[in-house]
């Protein structure tokens, strides 16, 4: 019941509005079809948000990922206050998205901010991030991290303490590297979690909102801007609500094809070993 009240009741009725062109303050009654969704994909904003969201999917993959594994590498070893270290990391995925984005929003203020006053020690301007449309989305993807960062390195450090020591050692015993047991060992063994990451990353970034909202506001002209952003703007600000309703549904349909997708051709095996043990228990 749940599930029909809070997930499937808002999609479909989403769906319905979005087959209208309805300001959202009475019955929708101007029904256009399926115009909505060609305005969309007509509309070089939209387009611009589908084009941000892959460029900061694979920054996210390429860059946060990857460093955020080789740090869970670093913190598994037996250094001196690594307990420490595991919780400064750890710490901004605690706070929640707005919070984030008011800190950086302080952090890069003109004239006022830790960050500026420290770049304007060597004759830079840390804030220009924010404010110039070539920039922003990195600053953006570098406030991201930030935050997301540490959920991912605690997810590779649990994995990687998860598996045997004897494996590595005995690799080592034999003759392999460190590089090569890392490679022929460790990583194949962590690859189901380095798919949950991959896929929560990516679900994450096509659904990014509060962080952007806060920290640019979508802007300057756009250039920050998610289809959750367009949405937002276009059923609240400028109350086209069937518009933003088809923007919704092309979010929604864009997260189940790929978890869909990924699901079966990426974590079939991880899904599928699941259940054999699951099956073996019982």
């Amino acid at each position: 019941m749940l599930f029909l009240l809070l997930v499937l009741a808002p999609i479909l009725v989403a769906g319905y509005a979005s087959l209208f062109k309805w300001n959202g303050l009475n019955l929708p009654t101007d029904f256009i079809g399926l115009d909505n969704y060609t305005r969309a994909f007509a509309d070089p904003v939209f387009r611009g948000d589908l084009w941000r969201a892959l460029v900061l999917i694979v920054l996210s993959l390429v860059v946060q990922l990857p460093a955020a594994l080789g740090l869970a590498m670093l913190l598994n070893q037996p250094l001196r206050g690594r307990a420490v270290y595991r919780v400064i990391f750890f710490a901004p995925y605690v706070l929640s998205e707005v919070t984030t984005a008011v800190l950086f929003t302080l952090v890069f203020s003109p004239n006022r901010g830790l960050g500026e006053v420290i770049s304007g020690w060597f004759g830079a301007e840390a804030g220009a991030i924010f404010a110039d449309p070539g920039t922003v989305l990195y600053g953006v993807f570098l406030v991201v991290s930030w935050k997301y960062f540490g959920l991912y390195m605690i997810l590779f450090l649990a994995a990687r303490q998860g598996i045997p020591k004897e494996l590595t050692e005995a690799a080592l015993t034999d003759g392999a590297g460190a590089w090569q047991a890392f490679r022929h060992i460790t990583l194949p063994l962590l690859g189901p979690t380095i798919r949950i990451a991959t896929f929560l990353s990516v679900i994450g970034t096509i659904q990014l909102f509060d962080m952007v909202w806060v920290l640019t506001g979508g802007g300057p002209i756009h250039a920050s801007e998610t289809m959750a952003v367009t949405m937002f703007q276009y059923g609240f600000r400028r109350f086209e609500v069937g518009y933003a309703s088809a923007i919704s549904i092309i979010m929604f349909l864009i997260s189940m094809v790929f978890a869909l997708a990924y699901q079966r051709l990426v974590m079939r095996r991880d899904t599928e070993g699941a259940l054999t043990v699951q099956g073996g228990n019982r």
